[in-house]
């Protein structure tokens, strides 16, 4: 029996101001959704956060959490740096999804 492939995403959003969310899912299309949805009492709906502008996929549980937790240590300026590494221009990665 083949063995089943996995998928987990960390991810960071912004707002068109440039303010931050990290999380964490294993499906990236619907979790995405979900945001821009704007739930309210939700702190991406508060703050207008819905522009997915970066991500990593893993295929194992444990390293997509300790990542995810690694990144919400980080301070503004290292989480800034990390997306103009990958996505200078901060352009909404899931926007033709």
């Amino acid at each position: 029996m083949p063995q089943r492939e996995y998928h987990f995403y960390v991810y960071i959003l912004a707002s068109r101001s440039r303010t931050l969310y990290t999380g964490f899912t294993n499906y990236i299309l619907l979790r995405i959704k979900q945001h821009r949805e704007k739930r309210p009492l939700t702190h991406t709906a508060k703050y207008n956060i819905g522009r997915l502008v970066y991500y990593e996929h893993f295929t194992y549980v444990l390293n997509a959490i300790a990542r995810e937790k690694e990144l919400k240590d980080w301070n503004r300026a290292k989480k800034i740096a990390l997306i103009e590494q990958e996505n200078p221009t901060w352009e909404d990665l899931a926007a033709d999804w």
